[in-house]
């Protein structure tokens, strides 16, 4: 008999994304084959405190997972014995050593590069983009520029630091009318699930929506107000990456904001996206283009407009670990392309071990 494979699923973390974490790590912990995979859970609270937890996965979307967590460890959490790696303390919170960590983290410190290091240091596999790749796709900034020299659409956009302020709105307000207009979008550049963006409609109403966006980021990002579609495409692969079927997002409020994303329930999705085929394709192209481009690999979602007036694909932004909900576009992306959930994790794990002994590296020629 195959000896199981042992996962190791991270969830929550440090960031203003922990509450949809725990809802994408439950729906990916209840879709693990049970026959191929040993699983482990371990949450990771707003405090950054690491808590191994063996309750029923229900418990984890609610918060009460952490209740519980605390409630089964006897005496406190000090590792046995002294840590000499990396490798020896994810050991020690889980027990037992993993052969993959799937770190179902959205947002700073799980999205950004940050964790992804943590996992090259121990020299464990894991499931997601590299340190690089989540690291620029993290930042919008960052990623705006490789996009440029992709030779990829965007809007119009600047970058504005908190330290800015100290100077007055006044300079601000300048440059963005000289460049964007009004209507546009703040949003603070190292963040995700819409959390802190405001669209902004005129002057006066710049500096609140700068304030807002530095509470989140020290770096915001305004850009240009695209009327057009919102239109999502997902991407899968290590060596040859794949595109999955494009997908519109109607959103029931003004923009694709977090109420609409994760607590109102009239956003309508689309898929596939009513679009012709040649749109399609090239939204399709641009997916991998921009995947490429940040040197991604195993899974993101680029996410487009389709200008309302031209037709034109212009890309918004890229997810190097999109959304696991039962309502997420990347699993329902690759489900209506022939992808079951069950399916995508398997696909997920397999090519992120195959990554892993490819990028294997000996410092034997160095000695």
């Amino acid at each position: 008999m195959k000896e199981k494979i042992k996962v190791l699923v991270l969830f929550g973390g440090q960031s203003s994304e922990h509450e949809v974490s725990r809802v994408s790590a439950q729906s990916v912990l209840e879709n693990l084959d049970k026959e191929k995979y040993d699983i482990l859970a371990v949450g990771i609270t707003k405090k950054g405190q690491w808590l191994p937890y063996k309750g029923e996965y229900k418990y984890i979307s609610t918060g009460e997972w952490e209740e519980i967590a605390l409630s089964e460890l006897s005496g406190s959490m000090n590792v046995k014995g002294p840590v000499h790696t990396v490798a020896n303390f994810i050991e020690n919170i889980c027990g037992e050593e993993v052969d993959i960590i799937f770190p179902v983290l959205h947002g700073a410190n799980g999205e950004d590069g940050a964790i992804q290091g943590l996992f090259e240091l121990a020299g464990i596999p894991y499931v997601g983009c590299n340190v690089m790749s989540s690291a620029c796709g993290m930042d919008k900034a960052v990623s705006k520029v490789i996009f440029e020299q992709a030779g990829l659409n965007q809007g119009k956009y600047i970058v504005v630091k908190r330290q800015d302020l100290n100077n007055g709105i006044s300079k601000i307000q300048e440059k963005v009318n000289d460049i964007i207009g009004y209507p546009c979008f703040v949003k603070p550049a190292n963040s995700g699930s819409s959390v802190g963006i405001s669209k902004v409609k005129d002057p006066d109403s710049l500096l609140n929506a700068i304030e807002i966006a530095a509470n989140y980021d020290c770096k915001i990002l305004i850009e240009e107000c695209i009327e057009g579609r919102e239109i999502e495409c997902a991407v899968l692969g290590f060596y040859s990456p794949i595109a999955s079927i494009v997908g519109e997002i109607i959103p029931c409020n003004e923009f694709y904001d977090y109420d609409a994303k994760y607590v109102d329930d009239n956003s309508v999705i689309c898929i596939p996206a009513n679009l012709d085929e040649d749109t399609v394709k090239t939204i399709q192209r641009d997916a991998i283009t921009a995947f490429n481009a940040l040197d991604c690999s195993i899974l993101s979602r680029v996410d487009f407009f389709v200008e309302d007036k031209t037709g034109k694909v212009i890309i918004n932004e890229i997810n190097t670990m999109p959304g696991f909900t039962s309502i997420s576009m990347y699993p329902k992306l690759w489900a209506a392309s022939g992808i079951s959930y069950q399916e995508l994790l398997d696909k997920l794990i397999e090519l992120s071990l195959l990554r892993f002994k490819e990028n294997l590296k000996s410092y034997d020629k160095f000695k």
